[in-house]
């Protein structure tokens, strides 16, 4: 029995709420992780959650922490060039500092030395930087055309109102003190107003659910909140039930994550933060083969950068995010504007289809060492069950022609053959490549047991 399928009806086209159809296209975000932790480069938050460093320590960073050389606009600039097309920025990670002029006071300790505790615990009025500093880039993403994200922690392990604190030790038990904890509620949904009023931001980014449950937390409450000022925002999915996309951590998923939308969220190097003496950082192959990975799957990158406390970019990150835009920008075609690409079986690799399904679009690791060959190497790949006939095949940068040939066509039979494909490696790029396979029609596939079937 012969099956064949019509790509497009094997990965059926997943119908997308007009809100979130820019997050399916988008591809690629720059997740910015910034606070007082950047002073001393110690784990934002964790440091003194896991008691690596006494609390008191980890928050007099915040004297410290003054952004002298913070350029919004260059900044901006830079996101734009790397390729992506929203950006998402700590407003307020765990440790309860806001990046923004939220007008809230923290519940703090009465003898806190750490900060001012008859004002709002925020960069304007608790540290040297005495701004809000997610207003002007926000403003700045909005001139390029750049969708802001706010990453908000519900969780508040500063607040003398919220249960939690160190790893081994809490303040309270909420079916204690239900006052308490509302009077933590109040809190917390009044920097969401703020940020849903004087920033609106097109997405939100929650972090630290895993504390509590959904109706702990009030999450219809937020959710309605968000929605009320602005229809059109979207949520992650660490909202509990809540979110209109999955966002696994750092490792990629083996199968599609359970919403249909997702963005893998990743670091350059190992660490979230600004860390100076982490060095480890991940090569610009490591970090396209993921990224191609993603578009594969039908997903995006978040990819993380960790300013200093000054606001500059480490060189490292810089030199990343000039390399994505490099790449983003030769293979356009094959990102923006795609879908998810072959499912398993069909070719050894990472791949995406347009739109209407008659161009494929293969991601090839290009052989290290030979790029520099000036001879007629090539490097042979295969693609199987492919029913439709290519009508034309090009390495995408490169105006040589591309060879390929069928094997194991049985001319009676409708079984297709395996397509070999011959890449001329002094063409190919220094990192990955993309091979641009055309069709006449919607790309057909043969998902049979193979022989005569």
């Amino acid at each position: 029995m012969k099956i064949v399928l019509i790509f497009s009806l094997f990965f059926p086209s997943v119908l997308l709420a007009q809100n979130t159809e820019w997050f399916s296209q988008a591809k690629l975000g720059i997740f910015i992780h910034w606070g007082m932790y950047a002073v001393d480069g110690t784990s934002e938050s964790w440091a003194f959650h896991n008691k690596t460093v006494p609390y008191d320590e980890y928050m007099a960073q915040m004297h410290r922490f003054d952004g002298s050389e913070y350029n919004p606009k260059l900044w901006a600039t830079m996101i734009k060039e790397s390729g992506a097309n929203y950006c998402v920025i700590t407003t307020k990670h765990h440790d309860g500092l806001a990046l923004y002029d939220t007008k809230i006071k923290t519940a703090a300790p009465l003898k806190n030395k750490n900060w001012q505790s008859n004002k709002p615990l925020s960069t304007t009025y608790q540290t040297p930087a005495k701004r809000d500093l997610i207003a002007p880039l926000f403003e700045e993403l909005e001139k390029v055309g750049i969708k802001k994200g706010a990453y908000y922690s519900l969780l508040d392990w500063s607040s003398d109102d919220y249960p939690g604190f160190l790893k081994d030790s809490s303040r309270y038990l909420i079916d204690n003190d239900a006052m308490r904890w509302q009077h933590f509620l109040d809190f917390m949904h009044g920097q969401i107003s703020e940020l849903a009023t004087n920033y609106n931001p097109d997405l939100y980014w929650f972090d630290g659910d895993w504390e509590h449950t959904e109706e702990q937390w009030q999450a219809t409450k937020i959710d309605s909140i968000i929605h009320a000022y602005n229809p059109n925002a979207i949520l992650n999915g660490r909202l509990k039930s809540f979110g209109d996309y999955d966002t696994p951590e750092q490792n990629m998923p083996i199968v599609h994550p359970d919403r249909n939308l997702w963005e893998l969220c990743l670091t350059t190097n190992d660490n979230w933060g600004y860390r100076p003496s982490d060095k480890h950082y991940k090569s610009h192959f490591e970090l396209l083969s993921i990224f191609s990975e993603c578009l594969g799957m039908g997903g995006n990158l978040l990819l993380d950068i960790g300013p200093k406390a000054d606001g500059t970019i480490p060189d490292e990150q810089l030199a990343i995010l000039k390399e994505f835009g490099r790449w983003t920008t030769k293979y356009a075609e094959a990102i923006y504007q795609t879908t998810a690409g072959l499912p398993p079986g069909h070719y050894h690799g990472n791949s995406t289809l347009s739109k209407d399904s008659t161009t494929l679009f293969l991601f090839v690791a290009s052989p290290k060492g030979q790029l520099e060959s000036g001879g007629k190497l090539t490097l042979p790949i295969y693609l199987k069950g492919i029913s439709s006939q290519p009508k034309q095949i090009e390495l995408i940068g490169s105006n040589e022609p591309i060879k390929f040939t069928e094997v194991g066509k049985i001319s009676w039979s409708s079984v297709p053959g395996t397509i070999f494909i011959n890449i001329p490696i002094n063409e190919m790029d220094p990192e990955i490549s993309v091979l641009k396979i055309q069709f006449d029609q919607p790309i057909q596939l043969y998902r049979g047991r193979g022989g005569f079937h």
